[in-house]
Protein backbone atom coordinates (compact mmCIF):
# COMPACT_ATOMS: atom_id res chain seq x y z
CA UNK A 1 0.00 0.00 0.00
CA UNK A 2 2.50 2.22 0.58
CA UNK A 3 4.94 1.72 -2.50
CA UNK A 4 1.45 2.71 -4.71
CA UNK A 5 1.08 5.89 -2.20
CA UNK A 6 4.36 6.68 -3.06
CA UNK A 7 4.17 5.98 -6.89
CA UNK A 8 0.94 7.56 -7.03
CA UNK A 9 2.73 10.82 -5.60
CA UNK A 10 5.16 10.40 -8.64
CA UNK A 11 8.42 8.71 -6.72
CA UNK A 12 11.23 6.31 -7.55
CA UNK A 13 11.00 3.88 -4.88
CA UNK A 14 13.51 1.44 -4.17
CA UNK A 15 13.34 -1.54 -2.76
CA UNK A 16 15.45 -4.18 -1.17
CA UNK A 17 15.80 -6.91 -3.48
CA UNK A 18 16.52 -10.19 -1.58
CA UNK A 19 14.34 -9.44 1.63
CA UNK A 20 11.03 -10.27 2.54
CA UNK A 21 9.23 -11.40 5.41
CA UNK A 22 9.04 -14.94 7.00
CA UNK A 23 5.34 -16.40 7.63
CA UNK A 24 5.87 -15.26 11.48
CA UNK A 25 6.54 -11.64 10.01
CA UNK A 26 10.52 -12.02 10.80
CA UNK A 27 12.40 -10.18 8.23
CA UNK A 28 14.67 -13.10 6.18
CA UNK A 29 16.75 -13.14 3.04
CA UNK A 30 15.06 -14.71 -0.13
CA UNK A 31 18.33 -16.92 -1.02
CA UNK A 32 20.26 -16.49 -4.52
CA UNK A 33 18.29 -15.13 -7.19
CA UNK A 34 15.99 -13.27 -4.86
CA UNK A 35 15.85 -9.99 -6.30
CA UNK A 36 14.40 -11.46 -10.00
CA UNK A 37 11.67 -13.00 -7.37
CA UNK A 38 10.77 -9.48 -5.82
CA UNK A 39 10.83 -7.04 -9.25
CA UNK A 40 8.36 -9.85 -10.65
CA UNK A 41 6.12 -9.65 -6.98
CA UNK A 42 5.86 -6.22 -7.36
CA UNK A 43 4.78 -6.50 -10.81
CA UNK A 44 2.41 -8.51 -10.05
CA UNK A 45 1.01 -6.46 -7.24
CA UNK A 46 1.30 -2.90 -8.66
CA UNK A 47 -0.43 -4.77 -11.86
CA UNK A 48 2.34 -4.12 -14.31
CA UNK A 49 2.06 -4.50 -17.86
CA UNK A 50 5.98 -6.56 -18.10
CA UNK A 51 8.77 -6.72 -15.21
CA UNK A 52 12.08 -5.25 -16.76
CA UNK A 53 15.10 -6.91 -15.35
CA UNK A 54 18.75 -5.03 -16.00
CA UNK A 55 21.62 -6.89 -15.17
CA UNK A 56 25.30 -7.86 -16.05
CA UNK A 57 24.12 -9.85 -18.91
CA UNK A 58 22.64 -8.58 -22.25
CA UNK A 59 19.83 -10.87 -22.59
CA UNK A 60 19.30 -15.26 -22.49
CA UNK A 61 21.50 -16.82 -24.97
CA UNK A 62 20.95 -20.18 -26.85
CA UNK A 63 23.76 -21.47 -24.75
CA UNK A 64 26.61 -20.31 -22.66
CA UNK A 65 28.57 -17.81 -25.49
CA UNK A 66 31.86 -19.03 -22.86
CA UNK A 67 31.91 -22.07 -24.47
CA UNK A 68 30.57 -21.42 -27.97
CA UNK A 69 30.93 -18.83 -29.62
CA UNK A 70 28.24 -19.11 -31.52
CA UNK A 71 25.76 -18.81 -29.24
CA UNK A 72 23.16 -16.64 -30.47
CA UNK A 73 20.83 -14.20 -28.17
CA UNK A 74 17.18 -14.83 -27.93
CA UNK A 75 14.99 -12.20 -29.12
CA UNK A 76 12.29 -14.28 -27.10
CA UNK A 77 11.47 -17.77 -25.16
CA UNK A 78 8.77 -19.15 -23.03
CA UNK A 79 8.43 -19.07 -20.33
CA UNK A 80 8.43 -23.10 -19.86
CA UNK A 81 11.30 -23.04 -21.47
CA UNK A 82 13.24 -20.54 -19.37
CA UNK A 83 11.93 -22.59 -16.37
CA UNK A 84 13.87 -25.59 -17.70
CA UNK A 85 17.29 -23.23 -18.69
CA UNK A 86 17.29 -21.56 -15.30
CA UNK A 87 16.90 -24.57 -13.62
CA UNK A 88 19.84 -26.16 -15.63
CA UNK A 89 21.76 -22.69 -14.59
CA UNK A 90 20.50 -19.86 -16.84
CA UNK A 91 21.02 -16.72 -15.40
CA UNK A 92 17.58 -16.54 -13.91
CA UNK A 93 15.94 -17.48 -10.51
CA UNK A 94 13.21 -20.05 -11.29
CA UNK A 95 11.19 -18.67 -8.93
CA UNK A 96 10.86 -15.47 -10.63
CA UNK A 97 10.06 -17.42 -13.96
CA UNK A 98 7.21 -19.60 -11.94
CA UNK A 99 5.63 -16.41 -10.07
CA UNK A 100 5.77 -14.82 -14.22
CA UNK A 101 4.47 -17.77 -15.71
CA UNK A 102 1.22 -18.25 -12.98
CA UNK A 103 0.37 -14.45 -12.88
CA UNK A 104 1.16 -13.79 -16.85
CA UNK A 105 4.00 -11.32 -16.39
CA UNK A 106 5.96 -10.66 -19.40
CA UNK A 107 9.82 -10.24 -18.20
CA UNK A 108 12.65 -8.61 -20.05
CA UNK A 109 15.53 -9.24 -19.35
CA UNK A 110 18.47 -6.98 -20.71
CA UNK A 111 22.01 -5.37 -19.87
CA UNK A 112 22.44 -2.67 -17.56
CA UNK A 113 25.27 -1.10 -19.24
CA UNK A 114 24.41 -1.67 -22.62
CA UNK A 115 21.71 0.04 -24.46
CA UNK A 116 20.93 -3.13 -26.62
CA UNK A 117 17.80 -5.33 -27.34
CA UNK A 118 17.12 -7.91 -24.17
CA UNK A 119 15.05 -10.92 -23.98
CA UNK A 120 11.69 -11.19 -23.89
CA UNK A 121 10.11 -14.05 -21.46
CA UNK A 122 6.76 -14.69 -22.08
CA UNK A 123 3.50 -16.96 -23.00
CA UNK A 124 0.21 -17.17 -24.14
CA UNK A 125 -1.06 -17.95 -27.56
CA UNK A 126 1.28 -15.56 -29.72
CA UNK A 127 4.23 -17.57 -28.16
CA UNK A 128 2.94 -21.21 -29.39
CA UNK A 129 2.71 -19.61 -32.70
CA UNK A 130 6.70 -18.79 -32.78
CA UNK A 131 7.71 -21.75 -30.74
CA UNK A 132 11.33 -23.69 -32.23
CA UNK A 133 11.87 -27.67 -31.50
CA UNK A 134 14.77 -26.48 -29.99
CA UNK A 135 15.46 -23.23 -28.57
CA UNK A 136 19.21 -23.82 -26.25
CA UNK A 137 20.96 -26.22 -24.94
CA UNK A 138 21.72 -25.94 -21.19
CA UNK A 139 24.54 -26.71 -19.18
CA UNK A 140 24.81 -27.63 -15.56
CA UNK A 141 28.16 -28.12 -13.71
CA UNK A 142 26.56 -28.92 -10.31
CA UNK A 143 26.44 -32.59 -10.49
CA UNK A 144 27.55 -35.32 -8.82
CA UNK A 145 26.38 -39.47 -8.54
CA UNK A 146 26.34 -41.75 -5.99
CA UNK A 147 25.07 -45.49 -7.32
CA UNK A 148 24.56 -48.30 -5.26
CA UNK A 149 25.93 -51.65 -6.23
CA UNK A 150 23.91 -55.15 -5.81
CA UNK A 151 20.77 -53.82 -4.15
CA UNK A 152 18.62 -56.68 -3.23
CA UNK A 153 15.80 -56.45 -5.94
CA UNK A 154 12.30 -56.98 -3.76
CA UNK A 155 9.54 -54.28 -2.91
CA UNK A 156 10.48 -51.08 -0.98
CA UNK A 157 14.18 -51.06 -0.99
CA UNK A 158 14.36 -47.91 -3.36
CA UNK A 159 12.39 -46.32 -1.17
CA UNK A 160 14.70 -47.38 1.79
CA UNK A 161 17.44 -45.59 0.10
CA UNK A 162 15.39 -42.65 -1.11
CA UNK A 163 13.12 -41.51 2.10
CA UNK A 164 16.50 -41.41 4.48
CA UNK A 165 17.79 -38.27 1.87
CA UNK A 166 14.59 -36.85 1.80
CA UNK A 167 14.31 -36.86 5.07
CA UNK A 168 17.86 -35.06 5.07
CA UNK A 169 17.08 -32.41 2.56
CA UNK A 170 19.13 -33.64 -0.13
CA UNK A 171 17.85 -33.12 -3.35
CA UNK A 172 17.89 -35.99 -5.88
CA UNK A 173 17.95 -35.76 -9.40
CA UNK A 174 17.95 -37.80 -12.11
CA UNK A 175 17.70 -41.81 -11.11
CA UNK A 176 18.66 -44.80 -13.34
CA UNK A 177 17.50 -48.55 -12.40
CA UNK A 178 19.32 -51.30 -13.65
CA UNK A 179 17.42 -54.03 -14.67
CA UNK A 180 17.86 -56.75 -12.27
CA UNK A 181 20.12 -59.72 -12.91
CA UNK A 182 19.97 -63.29 -10.60
CA UNK A 183 17.93 -61.16 -7.61
CA UNK A 184 20.62 -57.90 -7.56
CA UNK A 185 20.27 -54.83 -8.85
CA UNK A 186 22.30 -51.66 -9.67
CA UNK A 187 20.05 -47.87 -8.42
CA UNK A 188 22.03 -44.70 -9.92
CA UNK A 189 20.86 -41.14 -8.96
CA UNK A 190 22.64 -37.43 -8.90
CA UNK A 191 22.53 -34.73 -6.39
CA UNK A 192 24.22 -31.41 -6.15
CA UNK A 193 28.10 -31.04 -5.52
CA UNK A 194 26.90 -29.36 -2.43
CA UNK A 195 25.24 -32.11 -1.16
CA UNK A 196 27.05 -35.30 -2.70
CA UNK A 197 29.27 -36.06 0.41
CA UNK A 198 26.16 -35.42 2.93
CA UNK A 199 24.21 -37.94 0.55
CA UNK A 200 27.33 -40.81 -0.21
CA UNK A 201 27.82 -41.05 3.86
CA UNK A 202 23.92 -41.34 4.37
CA UNK A 203 23.19 -43.77 1.44
CA UNK A 204 26.30 -45.92 2.80
CA UNK A 205 25.21 -45.79 6.04
CA UNK A 206 21.60 -46.35 5.36
CA UNK A 207 22.86 -49.36 2.63
CA UNK A 208 24.77 -51.30 4.51
CA UNK A 209 22.36 -54.26 5.28
CA UNK A 210 21.14 -54.87 1.48
CA UNK A 211 23.89 -53.62 -1.22
CA UNK A 212 26.92 -54.82 -2.17
CA UNK A 213 28.78 -51.35 -2.12
CA UNK A 214 27.93 -47.23 -2.64
CA UNK A 215 30.39 -45.52 -4.76
CA UNK A 216 29.92 -41.55 -6.15
CA UNK A 217 31.51 -39.53 -8.56
CA UNK A 218 31.96 -35.81 -8.62
CA UNK A 219 33.13 -34.81 -12.13
CA UNK A 220 29.76 -34.73 -14.43
CA UNK A 221 27.61 -32.57 -15.86
CA UNK A 222 24.19 -32.19 -17.10
CA UNK A 223 23.78 -31.17 -20.93
CA UNK A 224 19.94 -30.83 -21.93
CA UNK A 225 18.65 -29.53 -24.80
CA UNK A 226 15.56 -26.82 -24.29
CA UNK A 227 12.33 -26.71 -26.86
CA UNK A 228 8.60 -26.76 -26.56
CA UNK A 229 8.34 -28.00 -30.20
CA UNK A 230 10.01 -31.14 -29.46
CA UNK A 231 6.13 -31.90 -27.89
CA UNK A 232 5.43 -33.08 -31.31
CA UNK A 233 7.71 -34.19 -32.80
CA UNK A 234 10.28 -37.40 -33.85
CA UNK A 235 13.82 -37.73 -33.50
CA UNK A 236 15.27 -34.89 -31.41
CA UNK A 237 17.15 -37.58 -28.90
CA UNK A 238 18.71 -39.59 -32.02
CA UNK A 239 20.09 -36.11 -33.16
CA UNK A 240 21.68 -35.50 -29.41
CA UNK A 241 22.86 -39.05 -29.21
CA UNK A 242 24.13 -39.11 -32.56
CA UNK A 243 25.65 -35.61 -32.41
CA UNK A 244 27.38 -36.91 -28.91
CA UNK A 245 28.99 -39.47 -30.48
CA UNK A 246 30.39 -37.74 -33.35
CA UNK A 247 32.71 -36.26 -30.67
CA UNK A 248 33.17 -38.97 -28.45
CA UNK A 249 31.04 -37.85 -25.41
CA UNK A 250 29.95 -40.72 -23.81
CA UNK A 251 26.51 -40.69 -21.78
CA UNK A 252 26.24 -42.18 -18.74
CA UNK A 253 22.39 -41.24 -17.92
CA UNK A 254 19.43 -39.78 -19.89
CA UNK A 255 16.06 -38.24 -18.56
CA UNK A 256 13.40 -36.37 -19.89
CA UNK A 257 10.50 -34.48 -19.34
CA UNK A 258 8.07 -33.19 -22.09
CA UNK A 259 10.36 -30.33 -23.14
CA UNK A 260 13.79 -31.19 -22.56
CA UNK A 261 16.04 -33.98 -22.76
CA UNK A 262 19.12 -34.68 -20.56
CA UNK A 263 22.49 -36.22 -20.63
CA UNK A 264 24.87 -36.70 -17.30
CA UNK A 265 28.55 -36.88 -19.32
CA UNK A 266 32.22 -36.78 -18.14
CA UNK A 267 32.62 -32.71 -16.84
CA UNK A 268 35.65 -32.40 -19.03
CA UNK A 269 33.63 -32.93 -21.95
CA UNK A 270 31.65 -30.09 -21.84
CA UNK A 271 33.19 -27.60 -24.51
CA UNK A 272 32.98 -30.35 -27.22
CA UNK A 273 29.35 -31.59 -26.12
CA UNK A 274 27.91 -27.83 -26.20
CA UNK A 275 29.49 -26.99 -29.54
CA UNK A 276 28.44 -30.49 -31.03
CA UNK A 277 24.54 -29.87 -30.12
CA UNK A 278 24.53 -26.28 -30.48
CA UNK A 279 25.37 -26.91 -34.31
CA UNK A 280 23.59 -30.39 -34.85
CA UNK A 281 20.58 -28.14 -34.17
CA UNK A 282 21.76 -25.62 -35.95
CA UNK A 283 21.05 -22.96 -33.06
CA UNK A 284 23.55 -20.06 -34.57
CA UNK A 285 20.70 -19.81 -37.01
CA UNK A 286 18.67 -17.25 -36.94
CA UNK A 287 15.00 -18.98 -36.50
CA UNK A 288 17.33 -21.79 -35.69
Amino acid sequence: DRLRRELGKGRVCVVAGFQGLAENEDVTTLGRGGSDTTAVALSVALQAERCEIYTDVDGIYTTDPRLVPAARKLAEISYDEMLEMASLGAKMNPRSIELAAVYDVPILVASAFEDVPGTLIYGGSQMMEIRRAVTGVAIDRDVAKITVRAVEDRPGIVGQIFVPLAEAGVSVDVIVQNASLEGLTDVTFTVSRGDFQRALDLTKETCTDFAQDVVGNTGLAKMSIVGTGMQNGPGYAATMFAALAKVNVNIEMITTSEIRITCVINAGMIKEAADALHSAFELDAEGG
